[in-house]
């Protein structure tokens, strides 16, 4: 029985955090994947002499409304929703001229930080990384999820000892973790937002 393995041809990654990011893009580098960034994260890869594309000439559209609108587009999101065994998926990828997106690397904005500095937390309520965060994790049949610092181990593991190909209990595994992200996060919201309406 086949294992599920796939490979990463194509990689998203879009941190606030830049610890610990340099060895997962090098090996990426290594290993001939694609790597589509924006902002401070395109910068951190420049700056490594890694070779980045920018979302915003994979899209069309630059980084709008102060930043809150960055990676929002069908082609960021088909690329990694699309169903690689579906030929009618398939073909839409290739009509709208869409490459598939095999690994998403995101972490979200410091919101429960930025309370507990006593910050004004509105702009800290991360909307694209969430998003893609949920994508990449509904499609794990077919993409890699990494939406913390903490599975970074993870990932490396399967850059360096499976030449990025990752099988579909890892792929599901991390969807798990991913998905409890997630919900940690908006539990914080949560509990923010009722701070507020009952005091």
């Amino acid at each position: 029985m086949s294992d599920g393995r796939k490979p990463i041809s194509g990689a998203l990654i879009s941190v606030f955090h830049k610890d610990g990011l340099e060895p997962i893009v090098r090996e990426l580098h290594r290993l001939s994947v694609t790597i589509y960034s924006t902002g401070g994260t395109q910068d951190f890869i420049e700056g490594l002499g890694i070779p980045v594309v920018p979302v915003e000439e994979l899209t069309g559209y630059p980084s709008i409304l102060g930043g809150r609108v960055k990676t929002l587009h069908p082609k960021v999101f088909g690329g990694i929703l699309a169903r690689r065994e579906h030929a009618g998926d398939r073909g839409q990828l290739e009509q709208y001229a869409i490459p598939t997106i095999d690994l998403v690397v995101v972490d979200l904005y410091p919101f429960e930080a930025t309370v507990a500095t006593g910050g004004t937390p509105i702009e800290k309520i991360d909307i694209g990384g969430i998003s893609l965060i949920r994508a990449g994790a509904k499609n794990h049949a077919d993409v890699v999820i990494v939406g913390s610092q903490d599975q970074y181990p993870d990932l490396l593991g399967i850059l360096t000892t499976q030449d990025g190909r990752s099988d579909l209990a890892q792929r599901r595994e991390l969807a798990r973790k991913a998905f409890g992200v997630t919900a940690h996060y908006d539990r914080a919201i949560n509990a923010w937002f009722t701070d507020r309406t009952t005091t």
